[in-house]
């Protein structure tokens, strides 16, 4: 299955997730190895470095500097990888709301990492942008 395409769909049937638990970026300079034990949700490798991100409370543990106190909210529908316009769409949302996000797309589903002291406000937007999509 290779997942939604269709904005309109995608838009009106995201249930938005909020999980438990606050998240950080940590970095890892390039050639450190990631700490044994740690379980990031995503791990990137750029020129500079390795972008973890984890539970804050693991970053502390493994004694990792880490930034942007944020909360995971997944979006509960199969988008595919070549939809064009979803993220776009509510990253639109959220900015005119003056909020930041760092999303992230895996296979399945699409993740918005917000900030924590707003992730109630983030998924009361991205409930408006589902009930405006599907009228």
């Amino acid at each position: 299955m290779t997942g939604e395409t269709d904005l309109k769909t995608l838009l009106a049937s995201m249930t938005p997730e909020l999980l438990d638990g606050i998240y950080v970026f940590a970095k890892l300079a390039p050639g450190v190895p990631q700490p044994d034990g740690l379980e990031p949700v995503m791990v990137f490798r750029e020129r500079e470095g390795t972008t973890l991100i984890v539970t804050e409370e693991a970053a502390r543990t493994a004694g990792l500097t880490a930034s942007f106190r944020c909360r995971m909210i997944t979006l509960n529908i199969h988008s595919s990888l070549e939809a064009v316009g979803f993220l776009a769409a509510i990253t639109t949302r959220l900015a005119a709301a003056g909020m930041g996000v760092n999303p992230v797309s895996a296979f399945y589903h699409d993740h918005l990492f917000v900030p924590a002291d707003r992730a109630e406000e983030a998924m009361e937007l991205l409930r408006e942008l589902a009930e405006d999509s599907a009228g």
